[in-house]
């Protein structure tokens, strides 16, 4: 009889790893879970804490700080499968999952699909013969060894690398292996697992060579399974549906998208949204649930070939999103505070992140050191963050596993309210209009640089009602637009009124959005 340990590598959103892990295991089935060490340590122990009395669910003895790229990812997957080995004597099979897969057959369906097919399921391909990779490092990165994270430290990964190319240092593949390359996403047998960690235990010499190259969970699991396993007990496909976008990063999916997932040649799906409640639920009910009748079409297996063996680098079949106005998304919902006393709007800011939950930065486009997610570089200054505003708003979207954001925004940046009101997603606007006294109109003049400290008394005195007129001619500016959505509040307003407003921009009640405008020294200077 079919037992699954699920292997799940994770490192944010707890609440939703708790109601994953219970859903999974509902049925009998296991899970090793592997919380990364750079994540919050308040995280892990509200998931340790949930979870501990649950005998058929476990965690990595060490958690390792996960890196993009890095062997890390592939010693975290070791340290979970370890335990799990030991942990789940009755497991047969071993899946790797992530904190954003989710099942979408019932358990049922899944224990006979694996039951009734005596194989590995991993996808396999030739690293050197096959085009797998369509852009970029293929054998560097092999036969030169990486010390750094490229994204993290990128000039000392170049570096290094160039260095290594320009003195000749290439190294040679283990003689008796032969390299694959596929998705991280596997299901196995126990006695392949079993097989790859003896093979661990006794080859140092290919654990030295994998923990030096570039992005091993593309190719570790991959080759080790293909030299220890015959060829035809193995199946070189993914069992978890993933589909790449047209810039390539992995597709979302949402509520409405229940019955396409079920119709898939697949037994998981990755990514689920994070806020697709709806969607969570049906499936977490569909995992747990009896059988239901299923029509498996080839959509998903067309889609998934075309788009991770033709799309997922380079080669597209639009425009890249650099070269053709891009979309934030149309299930998606921008928040855009827009206020001219910075102090004022991520106080607002503050307030809404906890008194309702939503994701937020502050002023992205207008303050250079706003902390943001590491999102390639694009982050690093405001002309790249301008350059391609959609698609960097998308790229925080996607790290942050939500469909719902909030901006702040300077009023003169009036540009950028016209580029995001031309989008598809939902956008909405609250202006937070201030009363600016003559010694913040002083102040502002000074650190816009239109005075300074040895300004004149008459100098400031010619010049402060044209800074005053420039503020009212921003905020005009935007109503002028008569953008939809369009809400604002106030410091001469009651918080009665302000409370009306904030509620129909964030769609919160009435209780919640009296709570944000009741800010303690929400205007203040």
């Amino acid at each position: 009889m079919v037992k699954i340990a699920y292997i799940m590598l994770c490192h944010k959103n707890p609440g939703s790893i708790v109601r994953q892990a219970k859903g999974l295991t509902s049925s009998g089935d296991f899970m090793s879970i592997h919380f990364d060490a750079r994540a919050s340590a308040d995280d892990y122990k509200e998931i340790k804490d949930a979870l501990a009395d649950d005998p058929n669910i476990t965690f990595a003895t060490k958690r390792i700080k996960c890196g993009w790229g890095e062997w890390s990812l592939v010693q975290a997957s070791l340290n979970a499968i370890k335990v799990a080995e030991q942990a789940f004597p009755t497991a047969t099979h071993f899946y790797m999952v992530s904190g954003d897969c989710m099942a979408i057959k019932p358990a049922g369906y899944t224990h006979k699909f694996l039951e009734d097919r005596n194989k590995d399921f991993i996808e396999c391909e030739d690293f050197f013969g096959s085009d797998w990779i369509k852009v970029g490092l293929k054998e560097e990165r092999l036969v030169y060894r990486h010390w750094f994270n490229e994204r993290a430290q990128k000039g000392l990964f170049y570096t290094s690398l160039n260095l290594q190319q320009k003195l000749g240092l290439k190294r040679k593949v283990p003689h008796d292996i032969e390299m694959r390359i596929g998705s991280q996403w596997w299901c196995l047998r126990r006695k392949t697992i079993e097989a790859i960690l003896d093979f661990v235990k006794q080859r140092k010499d290919v654990m030295a060579f994998f923990k030096t190259t570039w992005i091993p969970d593309e190719t570790f699991f991959q080759t080790l399974v293909c030299h220890l396993v015959p060829t035809e007990e193995i199946e070189p496909r993914t069992l978890t549906f993933l589909v790449f976008s047209d810039y390539g990063m992995p597709v979302t999916f949402f509520n409405d998208q229940y019955e396409l997932l079920l119709s898939q040649e697949h037994l998981f799906a990755r990514k689920i949204s994070a806020h697709a409640m709806e969607l969570k639920e049906r499936l977490s009910q569909l995992y747990a649930g009896p059988d239901v009748e299923l029509n498996i079409t080839n959509e998903g297996r067309k889609l998934y070939s075309y788009l991770t063996k033709r799309g997922r680098h380079g080669r597209r079949y639009t425009q890249r999103f650099w070269e053709k106005e891009a979309s934030i998304g149309r299930e998606r919902e921008l928040l855009i505070v827009v206020c001219k006393k910075w102090h004022v709007a991520k106080r607002f800011l503050d307030a809404v992140t906890k008194q309702v939950g939503i994701n937020g930065v502050a002023y992205v486009f207008d303050e250079s050191d706003t902390r943001l997610p590491n999102v390639g570089g694009i982050e690093k200054t405001l002309d790249k963050r301008a350059r391609h505003r959609r698609s960097f708003v998308r790229m925080i979207y996607d790290d942050m596993s939500t469909d719902r954001l909030v901006i702040c925004l300077d009023p003169g940046n009036i540009e950028v309210l016209d580029d995001f009101y031309g989008d598809r997603a939902t956008i909405k606007t609250l202006e937070i209009a201030c009363s600016f006294t003559t010694d913040y109109i002083r102040g502002h003049a000074i650190r816009s640089g239109i005075a300074n400290e040895n300004s004149t008394d008459d100098a400031m005195a010619r010049l402060l009602p044209t800074v005053r007129q420039d503020l009212a001619f921003e905020s005009d500016q935007i109503r002028d637009r008569n953008f939809p959505h369009l809400y604002s509040i106030s410091d001469k307003h009651s918080p009665e009124d302000n409370m009306m407003q904030i509620s129909a921009f964030l769609d919160v009640g009435e209780d919640k959005a009296r709570q944000i405008a009741e800010t303690p020294y929400l205007f203040s200077d």
